[in-house]
């Protein structure tokens, strides 16, 4: 049987977004009360359910954890066999079912109650076994699946999936959680990068930090912007504070004019405003600011809180570190 691709794709992605919208229009009260008990539960949050349901339990685990919310997935029937253990009556439990009704969910749901944790059900099912044994029910709706024969759950898994994303992130703001917090948690890879290394940690400094006096002559300067190969020099003023930047691209105006860059000062070549970062500033920030311009610029002057010069970070440092 022939069918339009196209379309057959677009009509699956219609039928998950209205279940998407059918869920904003059934949120009630009970989304409220379940955020504020996750928010002043002084356990941990654990996510169970099976099957697909428990697929996306273990991702809102994850998602919870990242973002300021301990929480772990236990696999119901494993949890029958020991892994119920790690249930504290501090604790809350997150019941995943669509239906409602899974045995093997549902069996473990008692004797969770028994050791003292609160339990909390995502269902699309309210007069379901899960419903009336929990504490809470979210309710997400009477969900059409995409799937031609309203079996595989599909539209189900994206909705709660969205309403775990959407408890996960609430959280986060009452946690106040903050970048330097996501950090924390993500010190890998390009993120880690991004989010933990500072200017400090790429800049060139002390010795290799290519900066010369104001009252120095041009001679001098040329001397050192060789030296330090960094294709700029900063210019510090008698006390070590910025009062300006020459790169080769300066010295290069002067030659193409044919003057005689000898017989010129320091600060008829520097420019006297520079761009600059300060050394506590993220790495990251100085990628931005250096690519972002509207003339993107290949070093930045780096300064200390008491606007001494005490660096300079280089575009190549940045993009050779993967950020």
């Amino acid at each position: 049987m022939k069918i339009d691709i196209i379309s057959e794709v677009k009509e699956i992605i219609n039928t998950e977004i209205s279940g998407l919208l059918k869920l904003r229009e059934v949120l009630n009260s009970d989304i409220e009360k379940a955020i504020n008990e996750i928010y002043r539960c002084r356990g941990k949050v654990i996510l169970a359910g099976i099957g697909k349901a428990g697929l996306i339990a273990k991702k809102i685990a994850s998602t919870m954890s990242s973002t300021g919310t301990p929480a772990v997935f236990v696999h119901p029937a494993e949890g029958m066999h020991g892994d119920l253990g790690i249930i504290e009556p501090d604790d809350i439990v997150i019941a995943i079912s669509k239906s409602g009704e899974s045995s093997e969910l549902n069996s473990i749901i008692p004797i969770i109650k028994r050791i003292g944790a609160n339990v909390i059900c995502i269902t699309g099912n309210k007069n379901s076994e899960l419903s009336k044994i929990s504490d809470i029910t979210i309710y997400i709706g009477d969900i059409t699946e995409a799937c031609p024969f309203n079996l595989a759950p599909t539209t189900s898994a994206t909705v709660i999936l969205v309403i775990g994303d959407a408890i996960a992130l609430t959280l986060m703001k009452l946690r106040k959680f903050n970048v330097d917090d996501f950090a924390l948690f993500h010190p890998g890879g390009r993120l880690g990068k991004r989010l933990i290394m500072k200017v400090s940690d790429f800049m060139l400094s002390g010795k290799n930090n290519p900066v010369v006096e104001l009252s120095s002559t041009v001679k001098e300067m040329i001397l050192k912007i060789s030296e330090k190969q960094a294709g700029a020099i900063s210019v510090v003023d008698e006390n070590g504070k910025l009062a300006g930047l020459i790169t080769d691209y300066d010295i290069r105006k002067v030659l193409e004019k044919e003057t005689n860059i000898f017989s010129m000062q320091i600060q008829d070549i520097m420019n006297p405003a520079p761009t600059f970062i300060y050394e506590d500033e993220k790495a990251f920030k100085a990628l931005e600011i250096m690519q972002k311009r509207e003339k993107s610029i290949t070093v930045l002057p780096v300064l200390n809180k008491n606007i001494m010069v005490v660096g300079m970070i280089r575009l190549q440092d940045l993009v050779k570190a993967g950020l």
